[in-house]
């Protein structure tokens, strides 16, 4: 399993509860630019319409090879391959208050692309603190045991 893009700041915004592989549509010069690491998780959210998820806002570079057949948008919405069960599932969690559905990372298993989605729920500001200041204690803990060996 090749890791190309992770969303870092996920983490820090929410609380992730489940997470699911979904494959994901894509054009063959999108998986040769993906190949060269050329895109972003950032900004980036999937939604569910008419019992399809969505992956908005990733950002995939164009291909400098592909010439004139290549008139894509780089950032245009890209549809997630999941199983009927699955989709169901997150729509009943989405539909509650306060999940929503988060890409994590964009990763290679075999030749094939695939999206690490996860449904999260939204971190309050003292949560957020909290985990920066748990980082912060790890950070200085690690030093501090470093130095005394």
């Amino acid at each position: 399993m090749k890791i190309i893009a992770v969303n870092k700041s996920a983490s820090f915004e929410y609380f992730i509860e489940e997470k699911f592989e979904a494959g994901i549509v894509l054009e063959g010069s999108e998986v040769k630019s993906i190949r060269k690491n050329n895109c972003s998780l950032s900004d980036s959210f999937c939604f569910v319409r008419k019992g399809e998820v969505t992956l908005k806002n990733m950002h995939i570079a164009v291909y400098d090879k592909s010439g004139a057949f290549n008139t894509r948008d780089s950032r245009r919405d890209r549809r997630l391959l999941l199983h009927k069960a699955e989709i169901a599932k997150i729509v009943g969690k989405v539909n509650e208050k306060g999940y929503t559905l988060v890409p994590l990372k964009v990763y290679f298993e075999g030749s094939l692309v695939k999206v690490e989605v996860a449904l999260c729920r939204g971190k309050h500001t003292y949560d957020k603190k909290q985990s920066l200041k748990e980082k912060d204690l790890k950070r200085d803990t690690d030093r501090r045991l470093k130095e005394y060996i």
